[in-house]
């Protein structure tokens, strides 16, 4: 069986280079009467491929699929006959490292349509596939194009705004997933997973390959890596750390039905029902005082050795300085579990 397949509408710069592709309906796990049709219709010998396509090859193979089922499939084939822009058949039949733009836009789709979890595609080297661009008002542009195009459109009485310059387009250009709302689509990333009944306000922010898994409120910075658990909020300015902002190999998640207050932040995976106070920053290697029922001092250890605990409580001593954390269990029951293994 392979991983994923997709028909997608692309653009690209003045010599032949891919810059974007926008697939509407990629599929995880293709049956294999889809691929046996790529095979015979397109001349597909195997692996992962990105195939560029002519008007009349999409025909036949939009007739091909419709002959084995795949309706909806051969539905977008034949649309995309008449397409202005190229097209292309990627398919993958293996999760390895992506070889061409094409493959990198088709699993950043994959994450953001729900077909598949952050973590749940190698997205190894793709920043070397993704060209940085003029993300604008009439689609992608490429840098070195952008001048002339500008030229142009001034030439022609019209503007072309340039609304951002990244390797990423927004995610809402691509995918508006199912049940949610989004108050700056400029600020969530393709490659996004936002879980049904998540609302992002204004400062919220998701990368790519994170996200949430619903019903949350995102008012802070989920990075690169995080994905947040059900019922969980992000206050304003709020961070978590990524594994391209620090977080290096370990997995930074936010548990359900947590909160990290305003401005606050965290650098390791977080338990369920666990609250970092506002403005209170915690690292792996913050020294935390555990504190037992009574408010008295059990041990002062390693934020990093509290990671995926729940019911947690992060703080702040206003008089001291330190970094305490209290727990709806004991501390001293929480210090004996975590000297278990020792």
């Amino acid at each position: 069986m392979s991983f994923a397949f997709g028909i997608g509408i692309g653009t690209q710069n003045n010599q032949g280079e891919w810059l974007e592709v926008f697939y509407q309906q990629p599929i995880m796990k293709p049956e294999k009467e889809l691929i046996d049709v790529v095979e015979t219709a397109l001349n597909y010998k195997g692996g992962n491929h990105a195939i560029q396509v002519t008007a009349e090859q999409l025909t036949q193979f939009a007739n091909a699929l419709r002959q084995t089922g795949a309706t909806d499939q051969a539905s977008l084939a034949e649309k995309a006959a008449g397409s202005k822009r190229p097209v292309v058949v990627t398919v993958l039949e293996t999760d390895d490292v992506a070889s061409s733009t094409p493959e990198v836009y088709l699993k950043l789709h994959l994450i953001s349509h729900r077909l598949a979890r952050p973590h749940g595609v190698k997205l190894d080297g793709i920043f070397g596939l993704l060209p940085n661009l003029a993300w604008t008002n009439e689609g992608a542009v490429d840098l070195n194009e952008l001048p002339e195009r500008q030229l142009k459109a001034r030439l022609e009485g019209r503007t072309l705004e340039v609304k951002s310059v990244d390797k990423f387009p927004q995610m809402t250009d691509y995918v508006v997933p199912k049940g949610v709302r989004i108050a700056d689509t400029a600020r969530v990333r393709l490659g996004a997973y936002v879980g049904e009944g998540t609302t992002v306000m204004h400062e919220g922010f998701i990368n790519f390959n994170a996200g949430t898994e619903g019903t949350s409120m995102i008012e802070g910075r989920i990075s690169a890596g995080v994905i947040v658990g059900k019922g969980s909020d992000l206050g304003g300015g709020c961070s978590t750390m990524g594994t391209l902002s620090g977080g290096g190999n370990i997995v930074i998640a936010v548990g359900e039905n947590c909160l990290i207050g305003a401005n606050a932040g965290v650098g390791i995976p977080l338990g369920d029902r666990c609250k970092v106070e506002a403005g209170l920053y915690v690292t792996s290697g913050t020294k935390v005082a555990l504190l037992d029922d009574n408010n008295k001092l059990v041990e002062v250890i390693k934020a990093r050795d509290l990671a995926n605990k729940p019911d947690l409580l992060f703080r702040r001593n206003s008089q001291t300085g330190a970094v305490e954390c209290k727990t709806n269990k004991s501390a001293i029951e929480l210090n004996e579990e975590l000297h278990a293994n020792n």
